[in-house]
C-alpha cells in the first residue's frame, strides 16, 4: 500500500481517502460415503415450486436469530478470542445442503437455521434465500459484494437432476465434476477456485481431503466497501488497545473529528452503538460495551435487541471517534459447533441425504468456515476537497468522544436486504 500523496493542507483540507473494509468468508461442506457404492442413477422429473416468496424481512430476522445463536456458541468455545464469520454464507451453504436432505436430517437443518417447517414451507424458505441472493447480487452498487456457490462432485457420483437443477435455479450453485481419487489435484482445484472468488484473501481453504470424500459444497462471500466519511491516514497514530486483565497492545489508531453519524447509548445494556455507513447499500454497526460489560451484551444478542438498536439510532455529533486499523482471520470446524444448534443427524450414520443421489450412503464429514477481515486505508481520490466546519448555534450538543480502544462488536449489513453479512468480535486487533 503506497503512502498518501502530500496534501495541500491549508487550515482544514479533508483528503478524500477511502478507508476500505474488505472481508471474505467461505463455508465449505464436505460429504463422504458412509457405505456401499457411489449411489444410483435415478432420474427425477424437474419440479418447479409455485407459491409466494417468504418475506425478505422475516428471512433477515430469522437469519439474525441463527447468526446470534451461532455467535454465542463460537464465543463459548473461543473465550477471549477474535470472532469473525459470515452467518449468511453458512446458512446459504446449509440451505443448499437441505435441498438434498430428507426426514429427520432435513428437519434438523431447517430448524437449526431457525425456521419452522409447519409455519414456513420448505419451498418458501428456498425461494426466500434465492430472493436475498438476487438482491445482494444487484450490479451498480458502489459496495462490492460477491456471493456464490459451487458443488464439486466426484466424477462417478450420479446426482439427481432435481437436486442439481434446484441448486442452480435457487442458489446459482453450479456443479463441477471432480476426480476425488486424485486428492492432491482435487484439493488444488477447490483452493484455486476459492482464492479467485475471494480476490486472493483466502488462499488455502482445504489442507487435506478424506479418502471417502465424494462431494464438496463451497459458498463464498466477498465484501469490499469504502466509508462514506473516510478517515485520513495522516491522522493515524500508535495507541493502546486494552485487552483486559490490565494488559494492552499497541495498535495503529485511526481517528476522525466532528463526525455526525447515527448513535445510540444503550443504558440498559451499558454499551454505545455507532453506525458508520459505506458508499452504497451497506453499513457497519459498532457496539462498544462499557468496561467489563462484554459478556452481558453478548448474552443479550437476539434479533429484538438488534432491531431496538437500529430503531434507536439518531444522528449525533461525535467530536472524536477512535477506531483501530486491523486485519484478522478465523478458521472454524463447524461440525463440532452445529450439533449445539440441533444439527446432528447429517454428521452421523443416520444421515439421510437421499435427495442428492437417491441413496442413503452420504453424510457430512466436515463443515469448514474461514473468514478474513481487513480494515485499512486503501488509497486516495483524485482530488482534494476543502472541509468547512459548520457550528450549530444551539448549545445542546455536548462534546463527546467514542474510543474503540477495548473489545467491541461489529455487524456488517446490506441495507437493502437488511441482512447481516458478517459478525465480528475484536478482542485483540493484533491477533491474526
Amino acid at each position: 500500500m503506497g503512502s498518501s500523496p502530500t496534501a495541500w493542507r491549508t487550515k482544514k483540507t479533508a483528503l478524500l481517502v477511502a478507508l476500505g473494509l474488505l472481508i471474505a468468508g467461505i463455508c465449505l461442506v464436505i460429504l463422504s460415503l458412509t457405505y456401499g457404492t457411489l449411489g444410483k442413477d435415478t432420474e427425477v422429473q424437474e419440479n418447479q415450486n409455485n407459491g409466494t416468496q417468504t418475506d425478505s424481512l422475516t428471512l433477515a430476522s430469522i437469519n439474525t436469530d441463527f447468526a446470534f445463536s451461532l455467535y454465542k456458541e463460537l464465543a463459548l468455545k473461543n473465550p477471549n478470542k477474535n470472532i469473525l464469520f459470515s452467518p449468511f454464507s453458512i446458512s446459504a451453504a446449509l440451505a443448499i445442503l437441505s435441498l438434498g436432505a430428507s426426514s429427520n436430517t432435513l428437519e434438523e437443518i431447517i430448524e437449526g437455521l431457525k425456521f419452522s417447517l409447519p409455519e414456513t414451507p420448505e419451498a418458501d424458505i428456498h425461494r426466500g434465500f434465492g430472493h436475498l441472493l438476487h438482491m445482494l447480487s444487484q450490479p451498480g452498487n458502489q459496495v462490492n459484494i460477491s456471493i456464490g456457490s459451487m458443488i464439486f462432485v466426484e466424477k462417478h457420483l450420479q446426482i439427481l437432476a432435481e437436486f442439481k437443477e434446484k441448486a442452480r435455479v435457487l442458489y446459482q450453485a453450479e456443479a463441477s465434476v471432480t476426480d476425488f481419487q486424485q486428492p492432491h489435484e482435487a484439493k488444488k482445484l477447490i483452493n484455486d477456485y476459492v482464492r479467485k472468488q475471494t480476490q486472493g484473501k483466502i488462499k488455502e481453504l482445504i489442507s487435506d481431503l478424506d479418502v471417502r470424500t465424494v462431494m464438496v459444497l463451497v459458498n463464498y462471500i466477498y465484501f469490499k466497501g469504502k466509508w462514506k466519511t473516510p478517515f485520513d491516514p495522516e491522522d493515524t497514530f500508535e495507541s493502546e488497545f486494552h485487552l483486559g486483565n490490565r494488559k494492552s497492545v499497541k495498535v495503529p489508531m485511526m481517528n476522525i473529528e466532528d463526525l455526525t453519524t447515527p448513535y445510540f447509548q444503550d443504558e440498559e445494556l451499558s454499551c454505545s452503538v455507532v453506525e458508520l455507513k459505506y458508499t452504497g447499500n451497506a453499513s457497519a454497526l459498532f457496539i462498544l460495551p462499557d468496561e467489563g460489560r462484554m459478556q452481558q451484551v453478548e448474552a443479550s444478542l437476539q434479533p429484538e435487541i438488534l432491531r431496538k438498536w437500529e430503531d434507536s439510532l439518531r444522528p449525533r455529533k461525535i467530536n472524536k471517534l477512535y477506531m483501530p486499523k486491523f486485519s484478522i482471520s478465523t478458521d472454524y470446524s463447524l461440525e463440532k459447533i452445529l450439533p449445539q444448534l440441533g444439527i446432528r443427524a447429517v454428521f452421523s450414520e443416520e444421515a439421510d441425504l437421499s435427495r442428492i443421489t437417491g441413496a442413503k450412503n452420504l453424510r457430512v464429514s466436515k463443515v469448514v468456515h474461514k473468514a478474513v477481515l481487513d480494515v485499512a486505508e486503501t488509497g486516495t481520490e483524485a482530488a482534494a476537497a476543502t472541509g468547512v466546519k459548520i457550528i450549530l448555534k444551539s448549545g445542546k450538543w455536548h462534546p463527546m468522544t467514542v474510543n474503540f480502544n477495548r473489545p467491541f462488536l461489529m455487524i456488517v449489513s446490506d441495507t437493502n436486504a437488511q441482512i447481516a453479512l458478517f459478525i465480528v468480535k475484536v478482542t485483540n486487533p493484533k491477533e491474526n
